[in-house]
């Protein structure tokens, strides 16, 4: 049976921009949670791509992976994903192949097929919404562009062609976990946002895994909310921000990251209510022993062999906080640095 202190822990970064905030701001802010991050044992830092999203910074994902990675010297740093329906598989082969060439053995490439926008961000991104069809064609192509290129071979990925960058598929559907089984790559589900098809996606990917020279077995990353404090009380008022950003979210008016409130029960009708905590419930809230046994819980229930953690938490002070109580409770700091892969926590 696992635990949350058997298995590898990460960290997913969206350069969150706070209320009043700039984005400036909040790529220091990045940098300094990486390098914590780094001393604290966690062993990757991975970057989001969203567009249009006044709230998140990390829109040139690539640039923020260069930033978070040339400011530390040991965590593998990566992106969470790149949305690949809005580049062309050469200039991601390209940008990658960069950054592992500037800094080896150290980054990592998710992908996922969701525009990180909405339908007018895709057309102003030039591409089309039809795109995302041909997601497992871009993966293929993706892939080929960082095999040894071949004599007289019309097209390669300089720098990027022979170089190890491993690539992970990112889902929240049984769509990725059927093609990264089909390709044998690891799995990193987004239960952080979207839990609905947790089990029934991991269950997929294990069943039908197919070993490939990335991966001899099924490797999953399973993604959680984390928000720890001091005290329990103090964890749930910091969760409200997150409450309050997937309220705007649900509302179609993403915004810059709120402060925390008191209260939560003046700002959402019960049917939001309800809504904003389904799609959140894979949180743990609280106190250091309070998250350990949630964490536990999530661990046991997936069989994850690794977890990513996120926190769209105000105040920095108290973001970098609640990633040391997690990284106390799960005894990281004894942990070797990964390779390059071989309120409540609601029932999942």
């Amino acid at each position: 049976m696992k635990r949350f202190r058997d298995i590898p822990i990460s960290v997913l970064d969206l350069s969150p921009i706070r209320k009043g905030g700039t984005p400036a701001e909040a790529f220091a802010g990045s940098l300094d949670l990486a390098r914590h991050a780094e001393s604290w044992g966690y062993d990757r830092y991975w970057v989001a791509e969203h567009h249009n999203i006044a709230g998140i910074a990390s829109a040139a994902t690539s640039v923020v992976i260069g930033h978070i990675a040339g400011g530390t010297s040991r965590i593998r740093v990566g992106a969470g994903g790149i949305m690949l329906p809005n580049h062309s598989p050469l200039v991601i082969a390209e940008q990658f192949g960069t950054l592992a060439s500037l800094y080896p053995g150290r980054i990592d490439l998710g992908v996922g097929r969701a525009p990180g926008g909405d339908h007018a961000t895709a057309r102003a991104l030039r591409r089309y919404m039809s795109s995302v069809e041909s997601f497992p064609q871009d993966v293929l192509e993706l892939q080929s562009f960082f095999l040894q290129a071949s004599p007289g071979q019309a097209v390669r990925a300089i720098p990027g062609a022979g170089l190890d960058v491993p690539i992970w598929v990112l889902g929240s559907s049984d769509f990725g976990a059927r093609l990264a089984a089909e390709l044998g790559l690891p799995y990193a589900f987004a239960s952080h946002f979207a839990p609905e098809q947790l089990h029934a996606a991991l269950a997929i990917y294990r069943d039908r895994f197919q070993p490939s020279a990335q991966l001899d077995e099924p490797h999953v990353m399973v993604l959680a909310n984390v928000f720890a404090a001091d005290t329990d009380d103090e964890a749930r008022r910091l969760f409200t921000t997150l409450q309050q950003m997937i309220l705007n979210l649900i509302r179609g008016k993403p915004g810059e990251m709120p402060p925390p409130v008191d209260a939560m029960d003046s700002l959402w009708s019960p049917t939001e209510r309800a809504q904003v905590l389904r799609m959140i419930r894979v949180s743990a809230v609280g106190s250091g022993e309070t998250v350990r046994k949630k964490l536990d819980e999530l661990a046991e229930v997936t069989e994850a062999d690794e977890l990513m953690i996120t926190a769209q938490i105000f105040d920095h002070t108290a973001r970098l906080r609640s990633f040391e109580i997690a990284a106390e409770v799960h005894g990281s700091t004894a942990r070797p640095v990964a390779e390059g892969t071989a309120a409540s926590l609601v029932s999942l």
